[in-house]
């Protein structure tokens, strides 16, 4: 059965394309991309951005700032964003509709060598590529293009473990006393996926993970001639899995008996699971600082 394309994604081969092409290819790519950017879907929100702008008037400004040497002249973009997205998609089309006008364009506003091609590429790389990526992010959000600061609300907190399943179990069972969801995968559904597939789709909206360090395995350097404990393989890759996807702030390592701390990760919060239970009242402190939303005060009764 077809799947269907993702629209962005074919505008990104047809940039990518552009920017590998030659004076005798790049007409092609740039078409494409033309073409692309009018698809029925995007039809709307190009007609609100380009209504407003005179493109005429905005080359002629541009026209205005240079001399006789090549590259002199500079694009007058006006300050207005949408107004910027309008004009590039009008300039866009111009390009493709004509390359003589294109080449022409490389070398006033975009000269960067002795090629022809060379200003091909810098139109591409100075005007193409940002404005692709800044249209996707007008499009996918309904126009506004103000960015904000976005904290994670997530409530789920995922648990990479070993094989030490009392560990497991009072820790999945504290967070959920907490108000916390506690994600173990193995707990999750198959649905037919692979490992790695149900572990990327588990762990995409979670807010925290903390990671239960045991001795389950031996290893070392080849040149001692005793192996140290370790955690499982499979732990330390999804340490550093969330360490890259949350930020070490993030991400608690809770270590329970003798276990090596990988000397990569030094850096990432760890404690170790102590039979008082000091271990609750710091990953508490952690989850705050995380700004999961949950009742502390729980950590008491």
């Amino acid at each position: 059965m077809a799947k269907d394309v993702d629209l962005f994604i074919q505008i990104n081969n047809a940039v990518l394309d552009l920017q590998g092409s030659q004076l005798q290819t790049f007409e092609r790519p740039l078409k494409t991309l033309a073409r692309l950017l009018h698809h029925p879907d995007l039809e709307p929100i190009n007609r609100s951005l380009t209504e407003s702008v005179d493109f005429d008037a905005f080359m002629a400004a541009s026209e205005s700032t240079g001399g006789g040497m090549a590259g002199s002249h500079q694009l007058a973009w006006p300050e207005d964003r949408e107004k910027v997205l309008g004009l590039t998609l009008i300039l866009i089309d111009r390009l493709a509709a004509d390359t003589n006008y294109a080449t022409s364009i490389g070398f006033k506003y975009f000269y960067s060598g002795s090629k022809i091609v060379a200003g091909i590429h810098s139109i591409t790389g100075q005007l193409i590529i940002p404005f692709v990526r800044d249209y996707k992010t007008y499009v996918l959000n309904h126009g506004n293009t103000e960015p904000k600061l976005i904290a994670s609300t997530s409530n789920k907190v995922f648990i990479v473990h070993g094989h030490d399943d009392a560990a497991l179990q009072g820790l999945a069972r504290f967070l959920e006393k907490l108000g916390l969801e506690a994600i173990v995968l193995k707990e999750q559904p198959d649905q037919g996926r692979t490992i790695i597939e149900k572990f990327e789709d588990s762990a995409k909206d979670v807010g925290f993970a903390v990671v239960v360090l045991t001795p389950d395995d031996l290893g070392g350097s080849v040149k001692l001639t005793e192996q140290e404990a370790r955690a499982r393989q499979n732990v330390i890759f999804e340490l550093g899995f969330f360490a890259g996807k949350l930020g070490r702030g993030r991400v608690c390592l809770l270590r329970k008996g003798h276990v090596e701390v990988p000397s990569d990760l030094f850096g990432v919060i760890y404690t170790d699971m102590d039979p008082a239970e000091g271990w609750k009242a710091r990953l508490v402190g952690e989850l705050n600082a995380a700004k999961l939303h949950f009742d502390s005060n729980k950590l008491w009764s």
